[in-house]
């Protein structure tokens, strides 16, 4: 005889940032957690510790509970794990996260979605934050920590959820892009263009992802697309729900007009209304005109938007400025596909008109990794002065015929004219840069991992 509600999780991957969120916030709510991880790290596993969460360092079959009703598997968990290889042998009840959210956190509730290639973090904890300057309280799960909000998730009982919503894979076991499972009333899409060359073969396969999200938005929902990009606007042009373009071109019924730009932040025109973001660059205009439209769907009044762009703070790893030394700046940015890095590049050179920029570049993502960008990533960093790239990360699970060529990038970007350097790792960048840096300089860095802290390490290089 089965329970009647499940009491017990066990999440395999716990400290990843939205399976520690969805732990805690199900622990509040009085069911039983534990969980285990490759390798038990803060922030998260202080944060789950803290809140008495049991954790295992390392997966072993042992670690499952006997008593666990329900084990969240996490989408980085492959066959041959060993809770994984567990679970199926004992034939218990098994969840992706998305699922979980689902079932758990979403359902009845007004699910705010936010998509696209690029600019879902900046963009949702743009919503976000919007909506909690209303004074609606909303629950939300963002792949970042906006500096506002000071944490990445909040799984509360409002009736409003903003989230960013992946077209990533769900799990080993459901190939599905976890946005499927986001019961949305209302969903953004910025952008669409290829990625994830892991899981996707080509652009068509994204865009039928896209289609069948947009295909169970309910016909009082909202759908707004960025009208300037002609992926966006086909993969919505079936849809049953209220549409709306947004973007700069004459066809967008929210046109964006009069943008103004200075080393303090943009000014924009929306309809009639004039905002203010403290933030640079054409896409964050268009990630703040699309968080503007998704809150007046919900009847948030001009003056609330209006002051909640204003004061916005950013995200962390987004243009974020990690330190200054001897006159050079040293920035964290997580762009790794190359129209983000194009389109960052270009933006601080908005902000710092008249100094020179270079960029460092770790080729770390599944699709960076691979030989897809060869032509477009030099182009995206030609926007630099000069330019340092890193090793391929984890080389060795690529067959070389399909590997990014870092060395044939640096000979294209030096043919332009441009200082190039290849480098194998963070101390050798560092070594090789630091001589060459002037004060007023600007070293921005481009990676979706930690880079072996160079950021840290250039600035203390700098300081002596």
């Amino acid at each position: 005889m089965t329970k009647t509600a499940p009491q017990k999780f066990h999440f395999v991957g716990i400290c990843g940032t939205a399976m520690g969120s969805v732990a805690a916030a199900l622990q509040e709510r009085g069911f039983r957690i534990s969980g285990s991880d490759e390798s038990v790290y803060p922030p998260m596993s202080i944060f789950l510790e803290e809140r008495g969460i049991k954790l295992h360092q390392g997966y072993r079959k042992e670690n499952l509970p006997a008593d666990a009703d329900i084990v969240v598997i996490g989408n980085a968990m492959k066959r041959g794990n060993p809770e994984v290889e567990a679970v199926l042998n004992r034939k218990l009840f098994y969840l992706s996260l998305p699922e979980v959210l689902k079932n758990y956190f979403l359902r009845g509730k007004h699910n705010l979605v936010v998509t696209g290639t690029h600019g879902k973090t900046t963009t949702t904890s743009l919503l976000t934050w919007i909506m909690e300057k209303a004074g609606r309280k909303p629950g939300y799960l963002i792949g970042g920590i906006p500096k506002n909000l000071g944490q990445g998730a909040r799984l509360n009982d409002c009736k409003y959820f903003v989230i960013e919503g992946d077209e990533y894979d769900s799990a080993f076991f459901d190939k599905r892009s976890k946005f499927i499972h986001y019961l949305p009333e209302l969903v953004i899409v910025n952008n669409i263009e290829f990625d994830h060359a892991d899981i996707f073969r080509n652009l068509d396969e994204i865009k039928l992802s896209f289609r069948r999200l947009l295909n169970i938005v309910p016909q009082n929902g909202m759908v707004l697309v960025n009208g300037d990009d002609h992926n966006c606007v086909e993969v919505a042009k079936d849809c049953l729900a209220q549409l709306v373009e947004v973007g700069f071109s004459k066809n967008c019924a929210q046109r964006i007009r009069d943008v103004t730009y200075s080393p303090k932040g943009s000014q924009f025109k929306l309809g009639d209304d004039v905002y203010e973001i403290p933030l640079i660059g054409e896409f964050n205009v268009r990630n703040a005109a699309m968080a503007a439209s998704a809150a007046r769907f919900y009847d948030v009044p001009k003056s609330k938007i209006e002051n909640a762009l204003k004061s916005f703070t950013g995200i962390a790893r987004r243009q974020e400025v990690r330190g200054e030394a001897r006159g050079v700046k040293v920035i964290d940015d997580f762009g790794h596909h190359p129209t983000a890095i194009g389109q960052t590049l270009q933006a601080l050179r908005q902000r710092y008109q008249g100094q020179r920029i270079w960029a460092i570049f770790e080729p770390r993502s599944n699709t960076t990794r691979r030989a897809v960008f060869q032509k477009e990533l030099p182009e995206a960093l030609k926007v630099a002065d000069g330019v340092f790239i890193a090793q391929v990360a984890r080389l060795e699970q690529i067959p070389e015929a399909e590997r990014l060529n870092p060395e044939e990038m640096v000979k294209e970007i030096s043919e332009d004219g441009r200082p190039a350097f290849y480098e194998k790792n963070a101390d050798a960048i560092v070594d090789r840069i630091v001589p060459l840096l002037k004060e007023r300089d600007i070293v921005a860095v481009f990676s979706n991992g930690g880079f072996d802290n160079i950021h840290e390490k250039l600035l203390a290089r700098l300081r002596t």
